[in-house]
C-alpha cells in the first residue's frame, strides 16, 4: 500500500506503519503548500492508495468521493505528538480501517 502522510504531520510517524507499505510524506514528494483538491489530484496520478492526515475539515471541504483513495483522519490532541498519533494509526488498524474500502474514514 502506498501511503501519504499529511504535511502537518511528524515524518517520524512512518516507523508505525509496516515494512511492507511505501510511506511518504508531503515534504518528500515536494507537494509542500499544496490545497487539498490538488494534493488529492495529485495522489491519485501518482498512484497512493491512502492519505493520513489530522485535518478534520477535509473531509466537509472536498468531494471526497471523486478520489479513489482512503483517508484517515486522526483524532489526536495535536499534530506533533508522535506518540498519540501512533496510538491513533494502531487504533484504526484494530478496528479494520487501516486496509478499509476507499474512503472509509475514522
Amino acid at each position: 500500500m502506498k501511503i501519504l502522510l499529511d504535511e502537518n504531520l511528524p515524518r517520524l510517524l512512518k516507523i508505525t506503519f509496516a515494512d511492507h507499505h511505501q510511506v511518504l510524506s508531503v515534504g518528500e514528494k515536494n507537494w509542500l503548500g499544496k490545497k487539498n483538491g490538488e494534493l488529492l489530484g495529485l495522489m491519485v496520478l501518482d498512484g497512493f492508495d491512502a492519505f493520513v492526515t489530522v485535518d478534520k475539515n477535509l473531509i466537509h471541504q472536498q468531494n471526497i468521493s471523486r478520489f479513489p483513495i482512503m483517508i484517515f483522519v486522526l483524532d489526536a490532541p495535536n499534530n506533533r505528538d508522535h506518540y498519540a498519533l501512533r496510538r491513533e494509526v494502531e487504533r484504526s488498524h484494530r478496528s479494520g480501517f487501516y486496509l478499509a474500502d476507499h474512503r472509509r474514514y475514522t
